[in-house]
């Protein structure tokens, strides 16, 4: 297979390294001094005068044809929304950062006027997870980010499936927005104003006035982390935080500057990924970006398949679990790969490992089609740093390696039980979160890094420029009853590679006891194909099925076999059939698990994987 790369411009700063006596590093990379607007809004501004008839946004309507927009209509619309939000009054004040906009539903076009037309005036907007309006019960987490942020308005594209949750937790002198409310208005005793009067108002000197008020350090937004060891944080985002991570992005990306990205795209903009990252590279670069209403499960990957076969990226981005189901499909459809790959300059995943078959997959389906690799890059980051902090180079860029920090960023290397724990500093790093004085603390060190949580090591030592492999999260290790300590991360990795395809995720035990074991959640999906049951057979009965308790008991006996000690041996195992939930924080809104609630919460199964004899239950090693 050739090694040779489609020629695009990426270039990671080198880095010098400072070592402290007390063992600290700070990895500071080498680059010019970067310059980035005051606001994003000035970037709208400047694609409407320059290349008005571009492209910027499109979407599916219900009838399957594209709504388009280009920079020109964006910005005479969301001028007109801006003009709206000035006006509007909560209890005789206006909106600001004190009751700023919610925003309940998922990606839309809707969704992104009102968003740049609220960042345009300086009003913060959240928006926020669906999940926890449609899929939590209690709606516990979003009561709780209500009462946080005290909004003046709801928005939600369609009235219906939000009706409950805002009925719960509304405050009285909140207003609604909602594009469509057919069939939820019955017994409503408060005020619905419909999407269209916004796109009704005529724009005037006072957008221009509140525009030009805006700053580096106005808040855009607030964006709420996952909420894995409990209620979500608001974390603040100011437009120097989503500016300057965009330019410091570019100078990375250098082919943005002579081509601007098109993107077709459904990561959700509740999250930093796709809200900050994608959005506004979108943005920032005068590109286009279709939204994708496919997501990556095998019911509603046929969605983004039709849209691939219309549009050609120029960047795809996307979760290991996306490409695993998309590379399947390109497998199968030699037109659709060719059509894929045709204008195809970078790939990017994060979230999660790659696994290497399905990386080696994607590898041999771009030669095939245009005679060369097209890079696959990762890097490291967080809702807390913008959220860009770290990129692999196209050369180092494998599974587990996240790069070197981006250019004014710098990094801090702290030791922590044997590992380096990563520090970071830089313009794209948050203030804090909103009103919670006290974790904002918390969440910095007595020079002002703030503390991601997440371990590095070096690619090669003698070599930083090389940069970083992940080495776990620190919060999640811990030692067995032999003092070993236990690198959950790497092992989980570990974990999913080997058992690939056949698990979605999984939790490590062994805290304190004298070996692992682990609780897994099977891809149904793949245990269907691997019984040759049909589609919608319940989870316990393929999980109960002869040949996959074989399969995993000799996946098992596989990777007990290679293992190099007790940190890395895992000698049992269930199969978990039911899945992890939200409202139990077990897992988050993008489908991260959390460990220790997990473990909490299933505390009786994981006391069967230590039992003296071997549960029925339980797929283990004698």
């Amino acid at each position: 297979m050739t090694t040779d790369f489609h020629p695009v411009d990426v270039r990671c700063p080198a880095v010098n390294v400072e070592h402290r006596p007390d063992g600290t590093q700070l990895v500071t990379p080498i680059n010019d001094p970067v310059e980035y607007p005051e606001k994003m809004g000035a970037r709208l501004v400047q694609w409407a005068e320059q290349t008005p008839d571009t492209l910027f946004v499109a979407e599916r309507t219900a009838a399957g044809h594209w709504r388009k927009l280009t920079y020109a209509e964006t910005l005479a619309e969301v001028r007109k929304i801006s003009q709206w939000l000035v006006d509007y009054r909560i209890d005789g004040q206006p909106l600001s950062q004190e009751n700023p906009i919610i925003m309940l539903s998922g990606n839309s076009i809707d969704h992104l006027l009102l968003a740049l037309a609220a960042m345009h005036v300086g009003i913060p907007y959240a928006p926020i997870s669906p999940a926890y309006s449609t899929v939590s019960t209690d709606f516990q987490k979003l009561r709780y980010i209500v009462e946080l942020l005290t909004p003046g308005l709801l928005f939600v594209d369609n009235l219906g499936p939000y009706r409950d949750a805002i009925d719960a937790v509304r405050p009285a002198n909140c207003g609604v927005i909602a594009v469509h409310n057919e069939h939820a208005m019955d017994g409503i005793d408060y005020d619905v104003t419909p999407y269209a009067e916004l796109l009704a108002t005529e724009a005037t000197a006072a957008v221009e006035a509140a525009f030009d008020q805006v700053g580096p350090k106005t808040i855009a937004k607030f964006l709420f982390t996952s909420g894995s060891t409990g209620m979500p944080k608001g974390v603040i985002n100011t437009q120097q935080m989503i500016c300057s991570n965009q330019c410091l992005i570019r100078s990375v990306f250098r082919f943005l500057e002579s081509k601007p990205p098109v993107i077709i795209d459904w990561l959700p903009w509740n999250h930093t990924f796709g809200g900050n990252k994608n959005i506004g590279l979108v943005l920032y670069n005068g590109g286009t970006l279709y939204i994708d209403n496919g997501k990556p499960t095998p019911r509603d990957i046929h969605k983004t398949l039709v849209n691939l076969r219309e549009i050609a990226p120029t960047l795809y981005f996307n979760v290991p679990k996306g490409y695993e189901l998309l590379v399947t499909e390109l497998q199968q459809d030699d037109e659709l790969a060719k059509h894929f790959f045709s204008q195809l300059d970078v790939m990017f995943f994060a979230g999660a490992g790659l696994a290497a078959h399905v990386w080696a997959q994607l590898d041999e389906l771009a030669i095939r089609h245009t005679g060369h690799k097209v890079p696959m890059l990762t890097g490291l980051g967080a809702t807390e740093t913008g959220p860009s902090a770290m990129f692999a180079s196209v050369e180092e860029s494998a599974s587990g390696v996240v790069g070197v920090p981006v250019p004014e960023t710098q990094i801090k290397l702290v030791p922590n039980a044997g590992k380096l724990e990563v520090r970071v500093k830089g313009p794209s790093v948050t203030p804090g979160y909103w009103r919670e004085p006290e974790k904002t603390a918390a969440a910095y060190d007595e020079e002002g890094y703030y503390c991601l949580g997440d371990a590095l090591k070096y690619i090669d030592e003698n070599n930083p420029n090389r940069g970083f492999r992940f080495d776990g999260r620190v919060s999640e290790d811990f030692k067995l009853d032999t003092g070993t300590w236990v690198s959950v991360g790497m092992l989980r990795q570990q974990v999913i590679h080997h058992f690939a395809p056949y698990v979605q995720d999984l939790v490590i035990a062994g805290h304190n006891r004298s070996y692992l074991s682990m609780l897994v959640f099977p891809d149904l999906a793949q245990l269907a194909k691997l019984t040759e049951l049909p589609e919608g057979t319940d989870s316990q009965t393929l999980i109960d099925h002869p040949r996959t308790r074989e399969v995993f008991q000799n996946l098992l006996a596989d990777m007990a076999a290679v293992a190099t000690g007790s940190s890395n041996k895992v000698l049992r195992m269930t199969l978990e059939s039911v899945l992890p939930a939200l409202d139990a924080h077990e897992i988050t809104d993008k489908g991260s698990i959390n460990q220790r609630a997990v473990l909490e919460n299933r505390a009786a199964t994981v006391e069967t994987l230590y039992t003296d004899a071997i549960s029925p239950r339980v797929i283990g090693l004698k």
